[in-house]
């Protein structure tokens, strides 16, 4: 039998399953609240084929997800065991499924359905077929489910026809009663915090259970998100016990981090475990209230992976069901700055990855976003929010009228997105339109929004009239994107970055790229203090798991509150994780040179720390660093090269012996170390 056969379907079709079963999921309050989005569907008729030619004769098995006509060599066949002889055949499999979506899988000992086979939707565009890792006949991809495993509490306490159970800290997964006797009506108020669970219709999710004679353990039929759940029910019912079935996604953490600061450790690890719970058949932002794909949140989901998971088809599944259908009609998730994002996370997977198969199945989509993006620009040549477009940025109180500085930087990395992947496939005239608009538009937002006095861009325009206000967005993407030059990026420092006066930034969204550009400019030292702050306040406060906002001026309950709702608040929320991103990229220092990581770039930075160590994952192997002041040790991967980067005037040394140079900014040395070995280098 083909070992390497597998379930195929048409790009994008599971991936629009899944999104919409996912995302149809969430309840509010008692009731379903599904996206207030566009929700594709797959296609329901899809045609599979196969040209071939045996060295020997072979007998093929096809299975179908759905109802499947078959033709070989022209022929109809009812048989789904094919016995064909040596020579060339022609496969021809058209499958309809109005419930799922259609998929094929052929086993032969010479042939087996896999990327190489095309699908089309019957209109006479046909593409490489896609696949996961789905083999068996019996492994049908729509039904495709998360991990289960027992979970027991950590307390339990009783009053009369009430139970109230702590697990001890966030988790997520099917609620357990053991012992379910008689007949009665239960509820279950499941709760992030004690206050809500013990909140009643003020929590946010809760469910009611019927039992007529029941008489066994019972298992909820939907996954919830929470740490305390709060039971009642009434007479005679009775339950003895009550755990859990947690669930997840069985994905290894691959990405490692210790240093001399505990605390810092302990943030490390609560920001795998937010990410970890996060990160389910695609990344959601918040477990408890969400349980959406949000397209601004899963970019950042998709950086924090590539230091702890490094799970490519988490971010691929994500990227698919996020982009839906087309024509395009809004922006993803009607936000403007979202569709912005999702080209963004493209920009860097290839960086991480180098998987231009990827690219060259996913390229049509950027395309048609692309043109409903141009589409909406105004006279200027620049995007501002219309009436049906949702302008986030942040929570932050701001200005969102008119042309955006901030909206303009994305848009020009989208548009640079487009190009790197039309030059990757060859679509040479597109790589160049792409490139040109993204320069004018580069050059453009510079010259109107950038104020020489106050050394930064200005947040905005109003029907041509230019705002004096100054935040944070625009100039520090623009500085993390290497749009400044070095007077204006040493400005933005000194008058954005740096200075108190500045509007602060409340939400860790948007505090992961404040402290990414603080990095890059070197403040690594202001930055550990930042997030021994932050996400230590939220670890003093008892947290498990990280938090969609959090204001250290708030006191018990109030931490709890938002969308003016008690309990509004996500205390488990993906965007809470950026931690695992900072400080593999920039203490760690761990980032790839060229794509995919064919040569690496390490350049550890201890920020004030005695020491530092951990493994970053690469698609070759994890790289292993350790760092203490005058002593660097690097364990490369299999498969990849790596440039060492040590900064300071005294040339260093290397054991074993590497070639060294001096660093081509001028400050300090570069070692080029090969692959697979282990390497200290002492200065």
């Amino acid at each position: 039998m083909n070992h390497h056969a597998r379930w195929i379907w048409l790009p994008g079709d599971f991936e629009l399953w899944l999104g919409a079963r996912v995302m149809s999921r969430r309840t509010e309050r008692g009731q379903p609240n599904p996206p207030f989005w566009r929700l594709d569907r797959p296609a329901q008729i899809v045609v599979f084929e196969k040209r071939f030619t045996l060295a020997d004769a072979d007998t093929v098995t096809i299975s179908a997800q759905g109802e499947c006509f078959a033709m070989i060599d022209g022929q109809p066949t009812a048989d789904r065991v094919l016995t064909l002889a040596a020579g060339a055949h022609h496969l021809f499999l058209r499958v309809y499924n109005p419930d799922t979506f259609p998929a094929v899988l052929a086993r032969g000992r010479l042939i087996g359905s896999d990327r190489s086979w095309s699908a089309s939707r019957q209109n006479h565009r046909s593409e490489p077929a896609d696949s996961g890792d789905f083999a068996a006949p019996d492994e049908r991809p729509d039904r495709f489910k998360l991990a289960t495993a027992p979970q027991a509490a950590v307390s339990v306490s009783r009053a009369g026809q009430a139970l109230t159970v702590d697990f001890g800290r966030e988790t997520f997964g099917y609620l357990k009663l053991h012992q379910v006797s008689g007949s009665g009506s239960l509820r279950a108020v499941y709760g992030e915090s004690a206050e809500e669970a013990a909140a009643g219709d003020e929590a946010e999710t809760w469910d009611d259970f019927q039992f007529a004679d029941a008489a066994g353990d019972f298992v909820s039929p939907h996954s919830r998100a929470f740490r305390f759940v709060r039971l009642t029910w009434n007479r005679p019912l009775t339950v003895d016990d009550v755990s859990m079935l947690r669930e997840y996604l069985p994905v290894p953490r691959r990405g490692a981090f210790r240093c001399a600061d505990d605390e810092l450790n302990r943030i490390w690890d609560t920001a795998a475990d937010t990410l970890q719970l996060s990160s389910r058949e695609l990344f959601l932002d918040g477990i408890k209230r969400d349980r959406w794909a949000w397209s601004g949140d899963a970019y950042q989901s998709y950086l924090m992976n590539y230091y702890l998971f490094f799970d490519n088809a988490l971010v691929k599944r994500t990227t698919w069901a996020l982009r839906g259908g087309d024509p395009v009609e809004q922006h993803l998730n009607t936000i403007l700055d979202y569709s912005f994002y999702w080209f963004i996370g493209i920009y860097d997977y290839y960086q991480h990855t180098a998987d231009r198969d990827f690219l060259a199945q996913i390229y049509p989509k950027l395309l048609t976003l692309m043109e409903f993006c141009l589409a909406r620009r105004n006279g200027s040549g620049m995007v501002e929010g219309r009436p049906d477009d949702w302008v986030f940025i942040d929570w932050a109180p701001m200005d969102k009228r008119g042309e955006i500085s901030f909206e303009q930087i994305l848009l020009c990395r989208s548009l640079e997105t487009v190009a790197l992947c039309a030059r990757l496939l060859g679509d040479a005239d597109r790589a160049g339109h792409y490139q040109r608009l993204a320069d004018d538009l580069r050059a453009l937002t510079l010259t109107v929004f950038w104020d020489e006095q106050q050394g930064a861009l200005v947040h905005n325009r109003v029907n041509g009239a230019l705002r004096r206000d100054v935040t944070k967005y625009a100039n520090m993407f623009a500085l993390s994107f290497g749009y400044l030059d070095a007077r204006r990026a040493e400005a933005v420092k000194t008058n954005v970055l740096l200075n108190e006066r500045a509007q602060k930034i409340t939400t860790p969204y948007m505090r992961f790229y404040e402290l990414e550009a603080l990095c890059r400019v070197g403040q690594q030292r202001h930055v550990l203090g930042e997030i021994k702050n932050y996400w230590g306040g939220m670890l003093r406060l008892g947290a498990t798991s990280f938090w969609e906002t959090y204001d250290p001026t708030q006191a018990g309950a109030e931490h709890y509150a938002m969308y003016g709702r008690p309990f509004g608040k996500s205390l488990c929320h993906a965007w809470g994780a950026s931690p695992l991103y900072l400080l593999g990229k920039y203490f760690l220092g761990v980032t790839p040179s060229a794509p995919g990581y064919a040569r690496a770039r390490i350049e550890p930075k201890l920020g004030g720390l005695a020491w530092l160590e951990g493994a970053v994952p690469t698609p070759n192997g994890d790289i292993k660093v350790r760092a203490a002041d005058g002593e660097i040790t690097v364990a490369t991967a299999a498969a990849g090269p790596a440039t060492l980067v040590i900064r300071g005037v005294r040339r260093p040394t290397c054991a074993p012996a590497a070639a060294i140079r001096a660093a081509a900014d001028g400050d300090g040395y570069e070692l080029d170390l090969p692959a697979g070995g282990k390497y200290t280098a002492r200065y």
